[in-house]
């Protein structure tokens, strides 16, 4: 994860990135992606596409790229992305938790 931070220049900034080996973070937040499609070819518990601001332990916007056309979100991120969020964020957002 800090090779990625690292090549994200997000190193020491307040980004923190966080991997999920065994999928536990994963399942308790409910997003493991269990589309067929991916199981299919022996992808196995891939988290969906999301993003998150958390204040203090609380989740305050939650963004998931998916539909059913794409599960994974690959194709259309958009709403995990920077502008999406920091919009959110400002409340410029209508999916706040």
């Amino acid at each position: 994860m800090q090779a990625w931070a690292t090549d994200q220049g997000v190193e020491g900034s307040m980004v923190t990135f966080m991997g999920d080996p065994a999928g536990d973070l994963t399942k308790a937040l409910d997003m493991e992606m269990t589309h067929p499609g991916p199981i299919s070819v022996g992808i196995q518990g891939r988290c969906k596409r999301h993003a998150m601001h958390i204040v203090d332990g609380e989740i305050k916007v939650l963004h998931v790229a998916e539909s059913l056309d794409d599960p994974a979100g690959d194709g259309n991120p958009d709403v995990t992305l920077a502008e999406a969020m920091i919009n959110a964020i400002k409340g410029e957002g209508d999916d706040e938790l």
